[in-house]
């Protein structure tokens, strides 16, 4: 039997192909390793993310350790870095196969036909890119990141997804209620919903600028699954987050009390040069409607750091903005120059050292932010729904322990309990 083993770089989007392409090569007569490390094997396949310099970065490091531990094995690169710069990852030695966006759900196909050869290229123009491939995370029974959207339409000035992952493109309703009982089927009780520009879903065909179904109405659809107890949206743009999917939360049993809503920055001038489709105020007025129907709504924010020509005066406009809001936690990006980019003709640079130090002052932020958050239910009930994963005891007097999540995304801890793993538990958060 041959062996495979996989590495994923990057976001849920990534993961859940990941997985859906194991399962291809279970499917294919393979022995399927989920982590690198987990043995050595005949073929490794590494689905990379472009975001920032340091994916890439750690693809070439990955690379590098792979032919160590296995020299005769063969190296297959495919995800966003191998669609925008083929020709550099096939130079790089080890590497047998880059397949780009349009090949990479061919991966068992070319696994039957490759040679032991250097560096060969199946990719194709990103416009070429049409079809949507279904995929989903199956890793844990408690949770699944379920793919039902691709590309994106919108060509924000520091970003490189569109150029990476082509149109913005949708599963159907019908073939994403097929996944739903198919995760159900496998005891799954969470699902989250992931895509690239998850609120622009309903393009099922990407030559067409209509949507032909709406994220409102895939979201009430799946309320007809039975056996999945909880649903989430994984990240939501602020102009298409609607004031119906809003409410329709708000009423709710199934879809969780959490949003994850991309910020980028405080500052309206910097959200225009970042060419984002919104402005702050904006922002603002949709974190108080969704605190007006879900007062326990836990709301996540994303924030790029460093932008070119963000000057003081804009990254406190970012600081200020973010402490008058009441959100929960916060995600911060330092920004990384990326080839191809409008946003590499701005000038001035924000010199690095400034970048790491706003970077800083962000993550503070967000650790206060989110210890307030909590404070806010301590000594309520909440639902939690728990994990497998145990994390042993250190001293001999303590126990081992188990995590899960509530409603509204407060992690917690307790004593482990094989019966808890995948049931949803009240629990009185300290």
């Amino acid at each position: 039997m041959k062996t495979v083993a996989f590495h994923t770089l990057g976001c849920k989007l990534n993961f859940a192909e990941t997985s859906t392409l194991g399962r291809m090569l279970e499917a294919e007569g393979y022995q399927v390793f989920r982590r690198m490390d987990e043995a050595v094997a005949d073929v490794y396949v590494i689905n990379t993310c472009s975001v920032t310099d340091q994916a890439d970065k750690e693809c070439r490091q990955i690379i590098r350790r792979i032919k160590r531990m296995a020299p005769e094995s063969v190296v297959v690169v495919t995800g966003c870095y191998a669609q925008l710069r083929p020709q550099e990852i096939a130079a790089i030695e080890g590497v047998n196969l880059v397949l780009g966006a349009a090949e990479k759900f061919r991966l068992p196909a070319h696994l039957q036909q490759i040679e032991q050869s250097k560096g060969r290229i199946c990719s194709c123009e990103v416009d070429a890119v049409k079809d949507f491939h279904s995929a989903y995370s199956l890793h844990d029974r408690t949770r699944t990141f379920l793919k039902v959207q691709d590309g994106c339409d919108y060509h924000c000035s520091f970003c490189t997804i569109p150029q990476a992952r082509g149109k913005s493109r949708s599963n159907t309703i019908n073939k994403v209620l097929e996944d739903a009982r198919q995760i159900a089927a496998a005891g799954v009780k969470e699902i989250v919903l992931t895509g690239v520009n998850l609120g622009d879903f309903g393009k099922t065909d990407p030559n067409l600028h209509t949507h032909q179904e709406t994220l409102l109405e895939l979201m009430q659809a799946l309320e007809t699954v039975e056996g999945v107890e909880r649903f989430r949206i994984s990240s939501i743009e602020p102009n298409l987050l609607t004031l119906d999917i809003i409410r329709f939360v708000a009423q709710s049993p199934r879809w969780m009390p959490h949003f994850h809503i991309p910020l980028q920055s405080g500052s309206n001038r910097i959200l225009g040069l970042m060419r984002r489709r919104y402005r702050r105020e904006l922002y603002a007025e949709k974190v108080q409607t969704i605190l007006e129907y879900i007062p326990d709504c836990a709301i996540g924010v994303d924030v790029i750091v460093g932008f070119p020509t963000e000057t003081d005066e804009d990254f406190q406009q970012t600081v200020d903005f973010l402490q008058s809001l009441p959100v929960a936690y916060l995600h911060v990006f330092t920004y990384s120059e990326r080839a191809n980019t409008p946003a590499l003709s701005l000038k001035p640079v924000v010199p690095p050292a400034i970048r790491h130090q706003r970077n800083e002052i962000l993550r503070q932020l967000s650790a206060a932010k989110h210890e307030a958050f909590v404070k806010r239910f301590a000594g309520t009930v909440r639902p939690v729904l728990f994990e497998a994963s145990v994390k042993p005891a250190t001293q001999p007097d303590q126990l081992a322990m188990m995590e899960g999540y509530t409603d509204n995304y407060i992690r917690v801890q307790a004593p482990y309990r094989e019966s808890w793993i995948n049931r949803i538990i009240d629990w009185t958060i300290e």
